[in-house]
C-alpha cells in the first residue's frame, strides 16, 4: 500500500455532528483526527482513506483515482463500515469504546472515544533503562483480557503493534486503532486488501497461504513484547522466512528478564503458526504463573532477609 498523501480534512471541518480539530494520526490505509460532538466532548476519528487508491476534491469529498481502483476501494470500504458496526457493539475497558460509524465525503468514518494516555511505543522510546519485566507482564496480561473480547466476538485486529495499545493515566492499557480488524472466521478473509506492519505482522499476512486466527494476533503481541524488551521489533517476517537469523531472546537476553518469560516471547514468534499459543488465555495463563512465582520468590527474599536482620 502506498504512503498516505492524501491531504486530511481541516480545522473547523463539519462532518456530521462532528467538527475537526487536528490529524492525529494515520498511515496508508487512513487518517485519524481529534474532533468534538457538538457537546464539546473529545472523540478520535478514523477515515478510510487508501493511499494511492483515493484523491480528495476541493469539498473534502474522496474520489478513487480510477474504475479499477475504485473497484478494491468500495470493497475495502464495505468491510471498514460492517468492522465499525461489529465493533460498535464490543464493550471492554481493555479495548478503544467504537461510538458510532457512518458514510460521508463518499466514504467511511468510525469514531472512537478519545483516550489519554501515552502510547507503549512512547514509554519504549523514552526509557532510558531496559523495561521491567514485572511491568510488561502486566500491561499485556492486562490487554490480552481485550484480545479475548475480540476474538471472543470472531473478530482479528491484525496490527497489534507498542503504537497502538495506549497505557492511560491509571496505569491499565487499551487497545486501539482497529483499521486493519477483519471478521475471523470470514469466508472472504483471503480477499481483504492486506494491512499489516513489518515486524509486527505474522507471516501469514504477508502471503496469506496459511489460515488466519488468534494464533496471527498472538505473532503480534509477541512482537508487541519482543520491542518493550529490545527496544525494536523483531526482523519482518517475510524476511525471516527467506532466512531466520532473529536470535532467540532466552540467548540474547539471558539474565536480564527470567527464562520462562523469554521462553514464552519466542514461543509466540514462531513463524509456523501451528506452533504458537493457539488461545489468548494460553498466553494469559502463562504470564499469570510468573507472576505468581515472582511474588513468590520476593516475599522469600524478603522474610529471610527480615529473618537475618532479627538474629
Amino acid at each position: 500500500m502506498a504512503a498516505q498523501s492524501t491531504p486530511p480534512l481541516p480545522r473547523g471541518y463539519h462532518l456530521s455532528e462532528y467538527v475537526i480539530d487536528r490529524r492525529i494520526g494515520g498511515g496508508g490505509f487512513s487518517l485519524v483526527y481529534l474532533a468534538y460532538d457538538m457537546e464539546g466532548r473529545a472523540v478520535a476519528i478514523k477515515e478510510y482513506l487508501p493511499g494511492g487508491v483515493v484523491t480528495r476534491d476541493e469539498v473534502g469529498t474522496v474520489v478513487p483515482i480510477s474504475q479499477e481502483l475504485g473497484r478494491s476501494f468500495l470493497y475495502g470500504m464495505k468491510c471498514f463500515f460492517e468492522e465499525g458496526r461489529a465493533l460498535a457493539n464490543l464493550r471492554h475497558p481493555n479495548v478503544v469504546e467504537v461510538v458510532n460509524f457512518f458514510r460521508a465525503n463518499d466514504t467511511v468514518y468510525m469514531v472512537m472515544r478519545y483516550e489519554q494516555g501515552r502510547t507503549v511505543q512512547r514509554h519504549i522510546t523514552q526509557l532510558k533503562e531496559p523495561m521491567r519485566e514485572s511491568f510488561i507482564r502486566g500491561v499485556f496480561i492486562q490487554l490480552l483480557n481485550g484480545l479475548r473480547e475480540v476474538h471472543a466476538n470472531k473478530l482479528l485486529h491484525l496490527d497489534i503493534k507498542p503504537s497502538n495499545i495506549y497505557i492511560r493515566a491509571d496505569g491499565s492499557p487499551v487497545l486501539i486503532d482497529f483499521g486493519a480488524a477483519r471478521q475471523a472466521f470470514s469466508h472472504d478473509l483471503h480477499l481483504a486488501t492486506s494491512m499489516y506492519t513489518p515486524g509486527f505482522a505474522a507471516p501469514e499476512q504477508y502471503n496469506q497461504r496459511s489460515p488466519m486466527g488468534p494464533w496471527t494476533d498472538i505473532y503480534s503481541v509477541g512482537a508487541s513484547m519482543y520491542a518493550c524488551i529490545t527496544k525494536g521489533p523483531p526482523l519482518p517476517a517475510d524476511q525471516r522466512q527467506e532466512k531466520d537469523t532473529l536470535p532467540p531472546l532466552v540467548k540474547s537476553h539471558a539474565g536480564l528478564y527470567s527464562k520462562p518469560f523469554l521462553e514464552l516471547v519466542d514461543h509466540m514468534l514462531r513463524l509456523n503458526h501451528t506452533e504458537r499459543p493457539q488461545s489468548v488465555f494460553t498466553v494469559q495463563k502463562r504470564l499469570a504463573a510468573m507472576a505468581v512465582i515472582s511474588r513468590t520468590h520476593k516475599h522469600s527474599f524478603f522474610a529471610l532477609l527480615r529473618e537475618r536482620l532479627t538474629r
